[in-house]
């Protein structure tokens, strides 16, 4: 496809050219089917992961993209569960079902009805699926005495290894609640709000297909799940939401699941910026010098970990979940410094992409004695590169901050301001071209210039290049 990002930047331009040669190398095929698996050693697609890197790599590839949300639908179970992952051993395609993983799929998977022409037989059938998982949600994992939704095992959320989790499981293979243990059941923020991305969507799909009266419906439900999210978790006094644990138990670390739940939109208006305010731009908390650890560095179970552990460091699918979740309630320039950060911390780590990153330091972890990387002496796990959620999340910082990425019908132009830069974007059989010189910028629509604008702005226009607003980055 035609997309393509130049700037005078030799290091920022290396980063761009590694993530997208990496990325390429993990496309595979699943049977008859080109998806685009995780990467750095993780030879799947999961629902936390990959409907979300898939559509973020649309512009490079739109059949792997589809496919990373399609064959979640194309393997739905009959009571509306969705595999948790999917993977592809000696040619046969194996959903599997022993855990959800996270589900970072409504945004992405509607998103792809746009950059596949409208397909209307696709929107039905995201449609439905969206429909069943709601049905599944609400049926095996209702708390029956709050209302909230629960996660059965640490690897529905895939918080790998987290602290907090305790004696918790895995895998959960029953769709009945765990019981024994002291931890799980959880009252979980992030699968309840999994709900309300759901209704969201579902409400976005009526309003397409013009049926306002289900599109009000869907809006009321979807509030419903945001008013009972908030009457569970959140607390006013410390401007954050806490999970609770089995016997009802509020769960006292302060996570970055509070950044998950602005992901899929769950939080208001006021509970985000109490977050944000009080809690992510606190430096003493998760605005450490590489922002979003796991967890706030000052709570007594964080770990600063190398290895495969959500107790504490940064990670990579955190950075690629946080633009969409900034950037939803109103945080561009949040966006755009912690993107500065997160791209210069990948540079100085010598180009390798790795999982998790010391949040004080700003170096990779697992990088093992490997010659182009900083040593770290308490890694203790194999060499990891080519993690796919950090280099998506790397590119599409780039598109946020000097480049085109495209929003539903909607084109994002974004230029921050400093070096100059020629960024393509092909969607929707149209050629979107953004040229600057550090300090003002050209959008053209098809070879036409269609405006100029100052660096340090994003300019929303539709598919034909008409303006339709303007954003503050830098």
């Amino acid at each position: 496809m035609n997309t393509f990002y130049r700037t005078v930047n030799g290091p920022v331009q290396k980063l761009y050219d590694t993530c997208l040669e990496k990325c390429r190398a993990n496309i595979k095929m699943f049977g008859g089917d080109r998806v685009l698996v995780e990467g750095g050693g993780y030879e799947k697609i999961w629902l936390e992961t990959q409907p979300m890197g898939g559509e973020m790599f649309a512009a490079y590839d739109l059949t792997a993209a589809f496919n990373n949300s399609y064959l979640f639908l194309k393997h739905q179970r009959t009571d509306g569960r969705m595999p948790g992952s999917i993977r592809c051993t000696d040619g046969e395609v194996v959903p599997e079902y022993n855990k959800f993983q996270g589900f970072c799929f409504p945004w992405h998977a509607l998103n792809l009805y746009y950059l596949t022409d409208r397909d209307e037989h696709y929107l039905s059938e995201l449609k439905q699926g969206l429909e069943g998982m709601h049905e599944y949600l609400n049926h095996f994992r209702k708390d029956p005495e709050n209302g909230a939704l629960r996660s059965f095992c640490v690897y529905d959320t895939g918080e790998d290894h987290a602290v907090r989790f305790g004696d918790s499981p895995n895998y959960w293979t029953e769709d009945a609640a765990p019981a024994g243990f002291s931890v799980v059941p959880i009252d979980s923020m992030d699968v309840t709000s999994w709900d309300y991305a759901i209704l969201d969507t579902l409400r976005e799909i009526a309003q397409i297909r013009g049926d306002e009266t289900l599109a009000e419906k869907y809006e009321q439900e979807a509030g419903k799940v945001r008013e009972g999210l908030k009457r569970v978790f959140w607390h006013e006094e410390k401007k954050a939401a806490y999970d609770r644990d089995a016997k009802g138990q509020v769960m006292p670390q302060l996570i970055h699941n509070n950044l998950r739940c602005m992901y899929w939109g769950s939080f208001d208006q006021a509970m985000a910026d109490g977050f944000v305010r009080g809690h992510l731009c606190n430096e003493t908390e998760f605005w450490t010098p590489l922002p979003l650890p796991s967890v706030a560095v000052s709570d007594p179970d964080f770990r600063n970990a190398p290895e495969n552990n959500w107790s504490g460091q940064c990670e990579g699918l955190t950075f690629q979940r946080a633009i969409q979740a900034l950037e939803r309630y109103g945080y561009f320039q949040l966006v755009t410094e912690i993107g500065k950060r997160f791209t210069q911390a990948l540079i100085r780590g010598g180009y390798i992409y790795t999982q998790q990153f010391d949040p004080f330091t700003g170096k990779p972890s697992r990088v093992g004695n490997y010659s182009h990387a900083p040593l770290r002496e308490d890694d203790t796990e194999p060499f990891q590169d080519a993690y796919g959620p950090t280099m998506l999340a790397a590119l599409e910082y780039l598109a946020h901050r000097e480049g085109i990425d495209v929003h539903r019908d909607t084109v994002l132009f974004s230029a921050a301001g400093g070096d100059p830069f020629t960024y393509q974007r092909e969607a929707m059989g149209k050629i979107f071209l953004l040229e600057s010189d550090g300090t003002q910028a050209k959008a053209y629509v098809n070879g036409e210039l269609k405006t100029s604008f100052d660096a340090g702005n994003r300019l929303i226009t539709d598919m034909n290049g008409n303006m339709l607003g303007r954003e503050k980055i830098v």
